[in-house]
């Protein structure tokens, strides 16, 4: 399986360009924090896992979701070198210098949901585990390895967060709940490089806590996500 894309070089420009349009408002208002030499790196994970998103929401059959995911995955296991040109999405990963493997757990999170609803709590979990583990290999690639542990963590937060607003199955969404208040971790303090992952569990929590998506565009919401960014707690 491949996916159709023109065959031709992007520049960083017009690789920004293409994926913020993808983005919902709160990983773009959480970008907005990030280093100029983290930008690009930090844009590849968000509109990686919005596009895994994508492929679950707009596939009708749980069969036709597996092989769009089994592409990637696939993908994420080649070298960079192997990939198509004129792939905005992959063109960012080029930006993770060979360390894009590390986000096929990502793929996996994002598989483990496409069973049969109500999804276990060993789904959900898996989903949790692999947007952690995505969070902390961007650590790595922006040449932070030591805070990859405290990156998996904000990460595997966010999922928690993220997932208890956004899954409809009641069953699944209380499953979430319990894991979150079982969750005794404290959210880590990061470097500047990483803030925007703390802006985006920031903006998760205060969506959750309102039991809306307009939540998070409050204006308490943004003086948040300006503390978080700026000042790191």
């Amino acid at each position: 399986m491949t996916e159709d894309s023109p065959q031709r070089a992007m520049s960083k420009n017009d690789i920004e360009e293409a994926l913020l349009a993808t983005l919902p408002l709160s990983q773009r208002l959480a970008l907005a924090y990030a280093p100029s030499a983290a930008r690009l790196p930090t844009l590849a994970v968000f509109a990686l896992d919005t596009r895994l998103a994508g492929l679950l929401r707009h596939s009708k059959e749980p069969m036709l979701a597996q092989l769009r995911l089994a592409w990637w995955r696939e993908s994420l296991e080649r070298d960079a070198s192997e990939w198509p040109a004129g792939e905005p999405l992959l063109a960012a990963l080029r930006s993770w210098n060979g360390q894009h493997k590390a986000l096929s757990a990502l793929v996996d999170g994002w598989e483990a949901l496409t069973g049969a609803a109500p999804l276990p709590p060993e789904a959900l979990a898996q989903m949790v585990e692999g947007r952690g583990a995505a969070f902390g290999a961007l650590a790595s690639a922006l040449g932070r390895p030591e805070e990859a542990q405290a990156a998996a963590t904000i990460g595997r937060k966010w999922a928690m967060t993220d997932l208890a607003t956004r899954l409809r199955d009641k069953n699944e969404s209380k499953a979430v709940r319990v894991m979150i208040a079982a969750d005794d971790r404290r959210r880590p303090r990061v470097s500047r490089s990483l803030r925007p992952l703390l802006v985006l569990h920031g903006l998760a929590q205060t969506r959750l806590a309102r039991g809306a998506e307009k939540g998070a565009q409050s204006p308490a919401a943004l003086l948040k996500a300006m503390r978080l960014g700026i000042l790191g707690f």
